[in-house]
């Protein structure tokens, strides 16, 4: 039983590590950098859903070595402003990039 447990252990580390060893190859550190990129990805856009000023269905978010990048469309330029806001003060947030598009 000791055995099937460890073997079983084993088998899911190896395959969480190669499930996430493409971002290693996209240029992060390492797969501890990329599961805090998704959380705050994640946190990210749940601000922005809940935020009033933003349509955070419309907003991509994408994270990479703490770097946020924000894409698609705003209706106004104040909820570009807030988007970019919102994702400066995420925790873990290092750098935004407001790339959103202003289109009434």
């Amino acid at each position: 039983m000791k055995h099937i447990r460890a073997i079983s252990f084993a088998i899911l580390t190896g395959v969480t590590l190669v499930s996430t060893g493409c971002a290693v190859m996209r240029g992060q550190t390492s797969p501890g950098a990329y599961v805090d990129d998704r959380a705050i990805t994640t946190a990210v856009k749940a601000k922005l859903i809940e935020d009033k000023r933003t349509g955070g269905l419309s907003i991509n978010v994408d994270t990479l070595n703490g770097a946020v990048a924000l894409s698609g469309f705003a209706k106004s330029q104040s909820e570009k402003d807030a988007a970019g806001q919102i994702a400066s003060t995420t925790r873990g947030v290092r750098e935004v990039r407001n790339n959103l598009i202003v289109r009434p």
